[in-house]
């Protein structure tokens, strides 16, 4: 793993017959991720990224909380 101001290089990841993918095992101890964790998967025509759904729906709810 290659790292620089918390930026990562985790190697690569091979997608298998049924669309899966294997997250390194040193990005699911960086980033706390344990089976049956459930991400949210956004792109654009640049490429994706993962997100815990928990960030995402923390994030949501202190902009919704904001709104009132």
């Amino acid at each position: 793993m290659l790292e620089k101001e918390g930026k990562y290089i985790f190697g690569v990841c091979k997608i298998g017959e049924k669309g899966q993918i294997v997250i390194p095992k040193d990005a699911r101890k960086i980033y706390n991720l344990s089976a049956g964790d459930t991400l949210l998967m956004l792109g654009d025509a640049k490429g994706m990224a993962l997100i815990k759904t928990e960030f995402f729906q923390d994030l949501a709810e202190g902009i919704l909380n904001d709104k009132k």
